[in-house]
């Protein structure tokens, strides 16, 4: 018994752990491409967009993984969309109410989360085949990564197209922007580059 804990622990851990660097869902899976394009282009609605992926992929998990023995496998596809759904307009309703000038910069791309390979993958891959406690530890690494990547790309754009950080200037007046970073061929030009870096250091700890 007691040798069982420690390894439950070490699985939820690791479980955690892949989806921020090991299986990051953007950096090394390359999902959820739309939103990571489309939004990134400042900070702010980076963060917005990735605590948003990350409370509809945590619950839709804690829901599936806890009704895993009772949906049936004809309709289980149908039953993680009609979940996912579901907290999408929950978190759809709270970003209106309480940020609405977030909820406009982020537009249709909230209600788009439902179509987001990376949430009904996790569901199919992992959630509806696992004990709640993985489900949920697998939902919050995987969330965690991808708001870190939305992250990354989002203070990058807005550092070299706005001079700011979450609104705040960095630099002074004779600061001349790179307007290219906050439209679409920004977003491809920054993924391209954190794309080349995450892979250069990942070959980099493979050789040590």
């Amino acid at each position: 018994m007691n040798q069982q804990i420690p390894d439950s622990n070490a699985r939820t851990a690791e479980e955690f752990l892949k989806g921020i660097w090991r299986e990051n869902p953007v950096f090394v899976a390359v999902l959820g491409m739309c939103p990571v394009l489309a939004v990134t282009n400042t900070a702010i609605n980076s963060l917005a967009m990735g605590l948003a992926t990350m409370f509809v992929l945590v619950f839709s998990s804690l829901l599936v993984s806890s009704l895993r023995k009772v949906i049936p496998k004809q309709v289980r596809i149908t039953t993680f969309i009609i979940i996912i759904a579901t907290f999408v307009t929950v978190v759809d309703f709270l970003l209106a109410a309480l940020t609405p000038q977030v909820h406009k910069e982020l537009g249709a791309f909230i209600a788009l989360i439902v179509v987001n390979c990376l949430i009904l993958g996790r569901q199919e891959a992992f959630a509806s085949k696992n004990s709640v406690k993985l489900a949920l530890a697998d939902a919050l690494g995987m969330s965690v990564g991808f708001a870190f990547a939305l992250l990354c790309i989002g203070v990058v754009r807005e550092i070299l197209g706005n001079g700011s950080l979450f609104n705040i200037a960095l630099f002074g007046e004779g600061f001349e922007p790179w307007i290219v970073m906050i439209l679409p061929p920004g977003g491809f030009f920054t993924l391209g580059f954190l794309l080349l870096f995450f892979n250069w250091l990942q070959q980099r700890r493979k050789l040590v």
